[in-house]
C-alpha cells in the first residue's frame, strides 16, 4: 500500500513539472500558471519527503541494511 502511495506521488510530481514546461512554452509569461505548477511540484516534493520521514520514524518502512561502499 505504501509503495503505491509513493509511486503516485512521483507521478504527480513529474506531471506537475511537465505542465509547468507546457505553460512556459505556450503562455510565454502572460499568466502565472507555470509558477503555480512549480509551486505545486515543490509542495508535493516536500510532502513526499515528510511522509517518508514519518513512515521511517513510525517503523512502517526501514532502510535496507546494505553496507555502503560495496
Amino acid at each position: 500500500m505504501f509503495h503505491f502511495l509513493v509511486a503516485i506521488a512521483f507521478v504527480l510530481i513529474i506531471t506537475s513539472l511537465g505542465s509547468a514546461l507546457y505553460f512556459m512554452m505556450h503562455d510565454q509569461g502572460k499568466t502565472k500558471r507555470m509558477v503555480w505548477s512549480l509551486a505545486t511540484r515543490v509542495g508535493l516534493s516536500i510532502s513526499l519527503f515528510l511522509l517518508l520521514w514519518l513512515a521511517h520514524w513510525m517503523g512502517w518502512i526501514q532502510y535496507s541494511q546494505v553496507p555502503l561502499g560495496r
